[in-house]
């Protein structure tokens, strides 16, 4: 019971510890998503509202459940997902309509930015010309093509399914690959047909062409923002001055700046937001050294909460599992049910009922903590012969020195280990937070994948790959510490 208080109280602080009276604007986990986010952020600071930028949130759904439930106040979207992925009603099609169905929920959009980036799909040049493929219709001619398309265009009404349908494309060989990935794949030559976003700098720089879809299946998608209706008026009043003022060229070449030429989206936002509105805004650039003890401190949260969460909640269990064989099993079978929870799934079932931030990551984590503790707790109490019990008790020591001097100190070598290994798949876990906002070395890996930068990559990956090599040391220092030496020999 007193590890459950403890546990409530460590959940409720953390919570807390989300309030913020700032704005919060969001950005899907692609390039111009982020760019139009960081614009917004930086121009509402100009007009004077406190703004938070979360960027790489993940896809179009977790977006707008974060905006529901007010983890977020605003992020860009498009007019032809409203239409067709979030209200699922085709004949919203006009402005005027979307705006009056929106509202209705709370909802508002700006008026459009001034640019649309639709769906197409895309093929290598050279292999056009080969094939002479121009229009999505000539693609079924050509079974053996070899797609890679995006998750969520997977999935999406207006993605493939109907896509497919529309066109008659069948018996094809398809993968689904993340987007910024895919351009990678198509270069190498490991597929041949990817989904685009039409205003991707990508697109010229590895010679593709954009396949014109000639049957008219995709719906337009205009650019803006979406924002809550209670949201502070001067983020609404930022938004009206952006409306507008972005073409397509200027779109392109700002995600060429950043996903090209390795500029970052700060800089590029602030040079759009002085040469097309004439605002002065303000940034603060980490350094990288900067940076990376930002993501660790970050990372080390993510993992040490959740862990001694997991110890203060699992001992205990461990320990009755060893001495009621009926709640032993079910015990074991239910924390053993939550680690077979793909860890993407279990972050992503949190979001409804706890939001986006550190919160969803760290009880996640916290779940994914419990089995090894629980096992090794289990297994170090339920060892120990039957003999050595028999004496205690002859001896007509208490119960509770039975358990303090005796079965303690012989059930700590597996306790330690079970903590050990909870503590190295927190480590490795914790990195998927970055997708939900949690922050930590998996905003770094992510943001590395989305610019193609090995660099960036690797600088998330080798710290994380370096503290569950500490974490490992550390328990092997505290076992030696306090497991006597003839215990450890065992």
């Amino acid at each position: 019971m007193k590890a459950r208080l403890i546990l409530l109280l460590l959940l409720i602080t953390m919570g807390a510890g989300q309030v913020d009276a700032r704005v919060v604007i969001g950005s899907k986990k692609f390039t111009e998503g982020i760019i139009l986010g960081e614009i917004l952020h930086q121009l509402a600071g100009a007009r004077g509202v406190e703004s938070e930028h979360r960027p790489e949130l993940g896809g179009t759904r977790i977006l707008w459940e974060a905006m529901l439930r007010n983890d977020i106040q605003a992020y860009a979207e498009y007019t032809g997902t409203l239409q067709f992925e979030i209200l699922r009603e085709p004949q919203a099609g006009n402005w005027d309509n979307l705006r009056r169905i929106l509202e209705a929920r709370g909802v508002g959009i700006s008026r459009p930015l001034g640019f649309e980036d639709t769906y197409s799909l895309g093929i290598k040049r050279k292999v056009a010309q080969k094939l002479r493929i121009q229009r999505m219709s000539d693609l079924a001619q050509f079974p053996q093509l070899r797609y890679g398309l995006s998750h969520e265009f997977l999935e999406r009404k207006d993605g493939w399914p109907g896509l497919s349908a529309r066109y008659g494309i069948s018996g094809v060989s398809v993968r689904g690959v993340d987007h910024d990935i895919a351009y990678r794949g198509i270069e190498s030559g490991a597929i041949d047909v990817i989904d685009l976003y039409t205003t991707d700098a990508e697109i010229a720089h590895y010679d593709l062409i954009a396949l014109k879809d000639d049957l008219g299946f995709f719906p337009g998608y205009q650019a803006l923002f979406v924002y809550r209706l209670d949201c502070d008026p001067g983020l609404i009043k930022a938004l009206g001055e952006v409306a507008g003022k972005i073409n397509e060229s200027q779109m392109i070449e700002m995600n060429a700046d950043v996903k090209l030429r390795g500029r970052s989206v700060e800089i590029v936002a602030q040079e759009f937001l002085r040469n097309e509105l004439n605002v002065n805004s303000t940034i603060q650039l980490q350094t990288f050294p900067q940076t990376i003890a930002s993501r660790t401190w970050e990372h080390l949260l993510l993992v040490l909460l959740p862990l001694l969460a997991g110890i203060l909640f699992s001992v205990p269990l461990g320990y009755l599992t060893s001495r009621n064989s009926f709640a032993g099993g079910i015990i074991l079978a239910a924390t053993g049910m939550l680690q077979t929870i793909p860890s993407l799934a279990l972050l992503v079932f949190m979001i409804p009922l706890l939001g986006i931030g550190t919160l969803p990551a760290l009880v996640a984590l916290f779940l994914y903590s419990l089995l090894p503790i629980v096992r090794g707790t289990h297994l170090g109490f339920s060892s120990i012969s039957e003999s050595i019990r028999e004496s205690a008790t002859s001896l007509g020591l208490s119960e509770w020195f039975q358990l303090r001097r005796i079965y303690w100190p012989l059930a700590l070598r597996s306790i330690l280990t079970g903590i050990k290994t909870s503590a190295v798949i927190n480590v490795g876990v914790a990195t998927l937070g970055a997708l939900v906002g949690a922050g930590g070395y998996g905003q770094t890996i992510l943001q590395g994948i989305r610019l193609d930068d090995t660099t960036l990559i690797l600088s998330g990956a080798i710290p994380a790959a370096a503290m569950s090599l500490i974490v490992q040391g550390l328990f092997d220092v505290l076992e030696k510490a306090v497991v006597s030496r003839g215990l450890r020999q065992v």
